[in-house]
């Protein structure tokens, strides 16, 4: 019975221990894939159907309700992007497939040592599963409610409201806090979505440029477009982890070759213009953005500060009024930011790109997108 079992780890559902007594956010799928080291960790994904061998995984007729499969996807149908979950008898009943067929699509964490499970990539020792309230499928035309997460409203920032200074920035960074992660593969696709062209539908458009090309032209070749991180992933060194190094609220498309110009220079007026990003300014320690553009970047920017404050073993951002950062977890400069911000208002393109982020992969927001006053609201 339920009552009487006692876990083998005993850890949060919604944490996993890093095993030096800290606490990080759960795992992505693609993660755990990558890190089947025998340690006890809490992954959340999306139930995609049961594992019934190495390489098949049943979505119906469900044989029994001993394990499940889960991606960082709802509708993945690659069995090497998925990990195969053990379920423990006390679980069953609740989380069996057999039994619980609807459970399919719903977000769920389970914590558990990250091991092989059917001779695929796997969580055993199941300690702990808990569904995540509301979360199903939301390509799924034949679900009843509405879509997870909810259409985006005031209550969002509710909490924050009335709040200035250190007290404003924590309660943003809890609002925004434990977003949904990405892989960096999964990156490409997610910015042919929210960067697109409005006026041509197969094509994005380059942040720093404005350049309208193919979506499929992606790649290290000149004139290919890759992932600019616009927070550059040296000041902090996060590279292109899940979390800050593959959060698509501060990664953009832009030209191969004015990325590597731009490499990993902070922000600031002034330079030279570049000879493709007409526009656009730099010199040995700064980077100048279009004018277009000049909001977005700060905006993106303030995300970051406020997203990451090196709580569950993240990195902990901050702006400054330097350049020449380095590798130290800081990006200038903070008051040509604030300038540009005001310069710059944001517009339909921020505000699309902000909902699309938030209904179709992190379910966060940019609030300085939402609430342009914040951003004077706390670094003033």
């Amino acid at each position: 019975m339920l009552s009487f079992f006692i876990p083998m780890f005993q850890v949060s559902p919604s944490q996993a221990s890093t095993g030096d007594g800290t606490w990080t956010a759960p795992y992505s799928v693609a993660q755990a894939n990558a890190d089947q080291n025998g340690s006890v960790k809490t992954v959340k994904g999306y139930v995609v159907g049961q594992p019934t061998a190495t390489s098949t995984v049943v979505t119906a007729n469900y044989p029994n309700d001993y394990a499940l499969a889960l991606a960082d996807s709802p509708s993945e149908t690659s069995t090497t992007k998925m990990i195969y979950v053990q379920i423990p008898s006390s679980f069953r009943t609740q989380f069996g497939l057999k039994t619980n067929p609807s459970l399919k699509g719903t977000e769920i964490k389970v914590t558990g040592k990250l091991a092989a499970y059917f001779s695929h990539a796997g969580i055993t020792g199941t300690a702990a599963m808990e569904k995540q309230t509301g979360t199903t499928d939301p390509t799924d035309p034949t679900d009843p409610t509405d879509p997870e997460p909810s259409p985006y409203d005031d209550t969002y920032y509710q909490s924050a409201v009335g709040k200035t200074g250190e007290a404003l920035k924590t309660e943003l960074h809890n609002i925004i806090d434990d977003h949904r992660e990405l892989s960096y593969d999964n990156v490409w696709d997610a910015l042919r979505n929210t960067d697109e062209d409005p006026n041509n539908s197969s094509n994005v458009i380059l942040l720093y440029t404005g350049r309208s090309q193919s979506k499929l032209t992606n790649g290290g070749n000149v004139n290919d477009w890759n992932r600019e991180h616009v927070w550059a992933k040296s000041h902090g060194d996060f590279g292109t982890s899940a979390g800050p190094g593959t959060d698509i609220h501060h990664l953009r498309p832009t030209d191969v070759s004015v990325n590597s110009s731009r490499g990993n220079l902070d922000f600031d007026n002034g330079g030279s213009q570049h000879s493709e990003a007409l526009g656009n300014y730099y010199d040995s320690d700064s980077w100048e953005p279009r004018d277009a553009v000049k909001g977005d970047v700060a905006r993106m920017l303030f995300y970051m500060a406020v997203r990451y404050e090196g709580d569950s073993g993240e990195v902990d951002l901050e702006l400054n009024n330097n350049v020449n950062n380095g590798t130290a977890p800081l990006h200038g400069k903070m008051s040509v930011l604030l300038e540009w911000h005001r310069q710059d208002p944001v517009d339909a393109r921020e505000r699309r790109r902000n909902d699309i982020i938030y209904k179709d992969y992190q379910y966060n927001r940019n609030p300085f997108i939402d609430h342009p006053e914040w951003a004077d609201a706390i670094w003033n």
